[in-house]
């Protein structure tokens, strides 16, 4: 269960009991809310005694401090106060939110001396805050000896002290929405695939309507008249029904040309036919990040009310090996009329993503079209989980992605396209076959891809490394990542809203 933070904030609030948390800039005499919180001056002591310097994300904490009713006295250093970025912000929330423990009242003390606290970086705290209290343990039954203690700690009121109070309480509405849609994505990777079938996963996706998200469904036959056959393929092995989700945000003007967003969504991939190793194939209760992050931006968008039109589609099918399965060697073909020799049934998020790509692009004639997915292993060995592997036809796009990729820290590194590596998945057989083998894979199945987009502008993200089991931070100790649904907020908010 996540910790539950009661946000508010104040440009004055007494430390009166509970914890209060102070900033302060490297070099700093004195860290914020100093005179309210620490009238008997016991900070200085305690940081000469530790060695605290304000570096960034240093603590001191001081339990019970002297002439205090305060239970804990917790300074957050904030390093060098010049250039402090969005990032930093969120870092410091999740570092705050992680001294929490045991708390019901707690006060933060943004305006430290030399330090610039915008209404944004106030709001961005905050967002660090919830972001690091998630945790995901619906299915812990076992009850711990301090039950009665985490009990306590699951509700804490936080009041956020800072003379930008009313900008901040504005600026945190849009940081609540966009917590929600990260938090969202992360239940969803999460969630055990026998929890979590294409029918529910659909189910999930329909609950925004909610928020005035429309929200239509398409069953297999459906799916068959408009000769999905890449992504019914996939699906044929399992007794789950595939499902593909078409979701609408309508805030901008009705003439404006949608952006589109499409996610694989495949709820657990035994690789079917050509079987994964056992070995960590649990793992593969993932392989849906893509469709998750696709729904938790949707959310997102219609949370904050965005002024932008913005298509969500998501394929979602279950990958087995059944008697029923493709087998390598089948030819199926795409909504497109291309045909596809399916060389390797384990490579099939692509062909999902084809028809779902093709789908799209028909239906609703997008501005741009992004689409992300858990698509390749050979993505983590080039990048690890530090990037995603950003492919593109349109370098425009491309770098509207990298700089959303810097300021929300869910970076992207641009990899080659090129006719070259297109030739490695020519067919002897078919149009095309769905793997040009080890060499060069995540390329390869970009350029597999890239023949179902036409002309219009497109980028697809291979977020293997990033959107599961990503090293744990400031604001994510979940093996849900939630990766991609920031990036595609700050994309839409920076570029696209009328």
């Amino acid at each position: 269960m996540s910790l539950k933070l009661a946000i508010s904030f104040a440009k004055t609030h007494p430390a009166t009991g509970g914890i209060a948390i102070l900033l302060a800039a490297s070099g700093a005499e004195q860290p914020a809310g100093a005179m309210e919180a620490d009238q008997a001056g016991v900070y200085a002591r305690a940081a000469k005694v530790a060695k605290f310097k304000g570096k960034a994300l240093s603590t001191l904490d001081i339990v019970a401090p002297h002439g205090s009713e305060l239970d804990r006295l917790v300074v957050l250093g904030m390093g060098k106060p010049e250039g402090l970025v969005a990032h930093d912000w969120l870092k410091a929330g999740g570092s705050a939110t992680a001294a929490l423990k045991g708390a019901e009242s707690v006060v933060v003390y943004l305006d430290a001396p030399g330090i610039d606290v915008s209404p944004k970086a106030a709001a961005d705290f905050a967002l660090g805050m919830l972001l690091r209290s998630y945790k995901f343990d619906t299915y812990k039954t076992k009850k711990k000896a301090e039950d009665e203690e985490e009990k306590a700690e699951k509700s804490v009121k936080v009041t956020i002290v800072t003379v930008e109070a009313s900008g901040a309480k504005k600026a945190f509405a849009e940081a609540e929405a966009i917590a929600e849609g990260v938090v969202l994505a992360r239940d969803l990777v999460n969630e055990p695939a026998n929890v979590l079938g294409p029918l529910e996963f659909a189910a999930k996706a329909k609950e925004l309507e909610k928020l005035g998200v429309e929200i239509e469904i398409l069953t297999e036959k459906e799916m068959k008249k408009l000769g999905m056959g890449a992504l019914l393929g996939v699906a044929q092995g399992s007794v789950r029904p595939p499902r593909l989700v078409v979701m609408q945000w309508k805030g901008g003007k009705s003439k404006d040309k949608p952006i589109a967003f499409v996610g694989k969504g495949v709820v657990f991939d035994t690789g079917g036919i050509s079987i994964k190793p056992a070995g960590g194939m649990e793992d593969m209760k993932g392989d849906m990040g893509g469709a998750a992050a696709v729904t938790g931006l949707m959310h997102v968008l219609a949370a904050r009310k965005a002024k932008v039109n913005a298509i969500g589609i998501l394929g979602l099918v279950e990958n087995m090996p059944d008697g029923n399965a493709q087998r390598p060697g089948d030819i199926v073909t795409s909504m497109s009329g291309q045909t596809i020799e399916v060389i390797n049934t384990d490579a099939e998020g692509r062909l999902v993503l084809c028809d779902a790509l093709w789908y799209c692009n028909d239906r609703f004639e997008p501005a741009f079209m992004i689409n992300l997915a858990t698509l390749t292993g050979a993505i983590t060995v080039a990048l690890g989980n530090q990037h995603a592997g950003l492919f593109s036809n349109d370098d425009t796009l491309s770098e509207k992605l990298l700089t959303a990729g810097q300021v929300t820290n869910e970076r992207l590194w641009r990899m080659p396209l090129g006719k070259e590596y297109d030739k490695m998945i020519d067919s002897k057989f078919a149009d095309m076959k769905n793997t040009g083998g080890r060499l060069a894979g995540s390329i390869t199945a970009a350029q597999f891809l890239k023949r179902f987009v036409k002309d219009t502008p497109w980028a697809h993200l291979d977020i293997a490394g990033t959107a599961m089991g990503s090293p744990n931070d400031e604001i994510n100790q979940s093996w849900g990542s939630g990766y991609g649904v920031r990036l595609l907020d700050e994309l839409v908010r920076a570029n696209y809203e009328s």
